[in-house]
């Protein structure tokens, strides 16, 4: 009897079998979050991280390399509950599947980003971000306002860049709690108090780096309505230079540390004492050239000042050449008017003779018109001129009485008349 035997099954190694079951996690799954609690936690000297990630029910081993770590906002440890964002693998020396770590963050921070993201939008929406409404900062502040609290490292961070840079500049500290329950209501109520008091020009909001939730009181409404409603302008300095906050957006400036924040509201001394300085040593050239000039047009004028003698001398020798020219001019002036006067002479004669016949003729007739207006050339025509008592010429008869006295004048002679009868 013949028999077939059945085709034996292709044999693959544990190496190849390891990386096919790697390539079916990692196509299968996409980065997802998973939540748990922290066990067996470990840096290695490369910076990797190693730990378990469990809860009631199950656990699995965890790795996050260095390149990722360098982000992480605090230091992991065991027990702490996390919510990881993660890729699905396996660790082919070991044929053990595992999560490669992306983020890690603790648990319920996902719903502080959350909060985070819906207040920013609905702020955004008011407006509250526009650049149009941002103050600008004043170059020379009377004072620099602090809020913060006074436990803070920051603080001192804050007056030591002020110390440097405008020592002359005074500082108002409104202190708040930064941190925990009811930080954000005493961050904002200090703002408010600070412009209230219109002590400063300008308002520094700070604290020193944290988590999320170390943070969150400038990520609180409260906080951003204060510093929109602050009449003062307000330079947030808070975390670090990654760390972003809800107040960073509202304020005025946003500093990426508390000693930039103190910086960017200060004038800075040593800056200023050196522009001082280059303009006085600019001052300084400008005055000598100008010295220098007036110096050489001073030797210039000096060159050509003469003494009274020279003057007198100079003078009378100008006086003696315009004598000369004088006296040639008149000599010849002479000669002009004597041609221009026996040139004139026969023409004025004939301009008199007309101008004289002309006048006589106009006085003619004026002697004519006025004859005719002689008050005795009318009377001589048998008119007479009464006058009353009072010397008044009488043309009418009216307001005349019984026994009043008149004057009459005739053309030649006059006569005293009383009146008996008027008519």
């Amino acid at each position: 009897m013949n028999y077939t035997l059945p085709l034996a099954a292709p044999v693959v190694t544990v190496s190849e079998l390891n990386r096919r079951v790697r390539a079916l996690l990692e196509n299968q799954f996409e980065m997802l979050w998973v939540a748990g609690e922290l066990s067996g936690v470990k840096k290695a000297p490369s910076g990797h991280w190693y730990f378990c990630l469990k809860d009631a029910s199950a656990q699995i081993d965890c790795a996050m390399y260095r390149s990722r770590a360098q982000f992480l906002d605090f230091r992991p440890e065991d027990g702490q509950q996390v919510e990881v964002r993660a890729r699905v693998t396996l660790y082919e020396a070991r044929g053990a599947y595992q999560l490669t770590i992306e983020e890690i963050r603790k648990a319920g921070r996902g719903a502080l980003y959350e909060a985070f993201e819906k207040l920013k939008a609905k702020l955004d929406a008011e407006g509250l971000f526009e650049p149009a409404r941002k103050k600008p900062l004043p170059a020379f502040p009377r004072a620099i306002g602090i809020v913060t609290s006074p436990a803070a490292a920051a603080l001192r961070d804050v007056l030591a860049t002020l110390a440097r840079r405008a020592r002359m500049v005074p500082v108002i500290l409104y202190p708040a709690q930064v941190q925990g329950e009811g930080a954000g209501a005493q961050v904002a109520r200090a703002i408010a108090v600070a412009n209230a008091r219109a002590e400063c020009d300008v308002l520094i909001v700070c604290r020193g780096g944290g988590s999320l939730e170390d943070l969150w009181a400038f990520n609180e409404e409260v906080v951003a309505r204060a510093i929109a409603a602050s009449r003062l302008p307000v330079v947030s300095g808070v975390g670090h230079e990654t760390d972003f906050s809800i107040a960073d957006f509202v304020a005025d400036l946003r500093a990426p540390t508390p000693t930039a924040a103190a910086a960017a509201a200060s004038p800075d001394r040593e800056g200023l004492c050196g522009k001082v300085a280059a303009l006085r040593r600019r001052l300084s050239r400008h005055i000598a050239r100008l010295l220098e000039n007036g110096a050489q047009r001073l030797d210039h004028a000096a060159r050509r000042l003469l003494t009274p003698a020279e003057r007198l001398a100079r003078d009378r020798e100008r006086l003696a050449q315009h004598a000369r020219r004088l006296r040639i001019a008149a000599g010849a002036n002479r000669s002009l008017h004597r041609a221009a006067l026996a040139a004139l002479a026969p023409r004025l004669a004939r301009s008199l003779g007309t101008a004289l016949r002309e006048r006589t003729r106009h006085l003619a007739a004026l002697r004519t018109a006025l004859s005719h207006l002689d008050p005795t050339q009318v009377l001589a025509r048998g008119y007479s001129l009464v006058r009353d008592a009072d010397g008044a010429l009488r043309k009418t008869s009216s307001g005349l009485a019984s026994g009043d006295a008149l004057d009459i004048t005739f053309s030649v002679g006059g006569a005293t008349a009383t009146v008996r009868e008027p008519r």
